[in-house]
């Protein structure tokens, strides 16, 4: 396994040129085979960045290609039906991008560094997540030690840091407790090459093995001033960064697990018209009406995602003003599209039968592949909170 090494960015493409068809079967060919070696798909990570994929959402004044937010999710939806795993590696990146980018359009120049860095060949990985914490972007248990520069210095663990292998820069956060009575989460951005930043070869998982989301340890990790970006009260908080994340993240999210299931139910309509029955004179299982039938739930099932991630992507784009709902909008997304997603899979294994339970076999994979989205914030039970709160306002202290 050799490692991955920046290319030069290319030259401006049209959209439709990011992802062809023959880089796209170049990465399916080889996701098997990183799925079952538990190895990192460095080939893929270097072909996309050399066709201009990991700037796609980089406005073209900061020289990337100029995506829209629904392009893209429609991008990353094929991507994740080719190569699980490495849709939801990039994804992180992707979505740095995308948050810099919703920033800059609603006048918040903040992260503008990221759009000019991703167009120059930098990969930011996403260093949020920590175990235990489900408060996840409104607390932290990773310690964050003011200096006299203005810059902070970060110790703690952070895990599902997908893109382990390559991310050259690492959007992180932390709790800055130096004043009790106003303590503050800080967000950052930590450069690889600094000391006290270790990561952990301890990704050996069900599914998405491919997407190495290792664990990233923070000792007394250094970001100067001009990379801390915010530095907000703890808890949900109105503020374009926080907006950024959970817009971008979810959207995007929800396009792969989206590319997931259209994936399977592809494998499923081919089943069905390859596999034959013997208890019906050989006809093809397209012909059996109970085969049929769950063909058309996954159908119906993936026809009403799709709307729904293009239509909020669009608003997002837009600046469009869905208030206190916004939140909840995106979280009933994320869930609506991983819950469907996880029900197409699993109706397309009964359509395809036992081949399924082999190894080796894409849909068991995607089965596997499919199940990481319910370890995605926002959970079920965040989501529900969180549409509940929009319509019956906040519980009662």
């Amino acid at each position: 396994m050799t490692e991955f090494s920046r290319p030069a960015a290319p030259s401006p493409a049209s959209p439709a040129a990011v992802l062809d068809d023959a880089l796209l079967g170049r990465i399916r060919s080889r996701a098997a085979a990183h799925d079952a070696a538990n190895t990192f798909p460095f080939d893929d990570i270097t072909e996309l960045a050399e066709a201009g994929y990991l700037r796609a959402l980089v406005p073209t004044r900061f020289g990337g290609l100029g995506l829209t937010l629904p392009q893209l999710a429609t991008e990353q939806a094929r991507l994740a039906a080719h190569a699980p795993a490495t849709a939801l590696a990039v994804n992180m990146h992707l979505v740095w991008t995308g948050v810099a980018k919703a920033m800059s359009d609603r006048g918040d120049a903040a992260l503008e560094f990221v759009l000019t860095e991703a167009a120059q060949g930098a990969i930011f990985g996403f260093g949020v997540s920590e175990p235990g914490n489900d408060l996840v972007l409104f607390g932290s248990s990773t310690n964050a030690v003011p200096h006299p520069d203005g810059g902070y210095s970060f110790t703690g663990t952070k895990v599902f840091t997908s893109l382990s292998p390559v991310w050259t820069q690492l959007g992180t956060m932390g709790l800055d407790s130096s004043d009790p009575d106003r303590p503050l989460i800080v967000w950052a951005f930590l450069d690889r090459t600094h000391p006290g930043i270790t990561r952990k070869d301890d990704w050996d998982t069900l599914g998405m093995r491919g997407s190495q989301s290792q664990t990233t340890l923070l000792d007394g990790a250094y970001a100067p001033a001009d990379r801390v970006v915010r530095a907000l009260p703890p808890g949900p908080v109105n503020d374009p960064l926080i907006f950024g994340i959970f817009a971008t993240f979810e959207i995007l999210l929800s396009a792969v697990y989206t590319g997931i299931a259209e994936r399977a139910l592809e494998l499923g309509v081919q089943a069905a018209k390859r596999r034959r029955s013997a208890k019906n004179d050989g006809r093809a299982l397209a012909q059996d009406p109970d085969i049929r039938r769950r063909i058309a739930e996954a159908a119906l099932l993936l026809d009403a995602i799709h709307p729904q991630i293009q239509a909020l992507a669009r608003d997002v784009d837009a600046l469009a003003d869905h208030g206190s709902f916004w939140f909840a909008k995106l979280a009933g997304l994320k869930h609506r599209s991983v819950e469907s997603a996880r029900q197409v899979v699993d109706l397309m294994l009964r359509v395809n039968g036992g081949a399924s339970y082999f190894a080796g076999d894409e849909l068991g994979r995607l089965y596997r592949d499919v199940l990481a989205g319910l370890f995605h914030p926002s959970n079920a039970d965040s989501a529900h909170a969180t549409v509940a709160t929009a319509w019956l306002g906040p519980l009662d202290v």
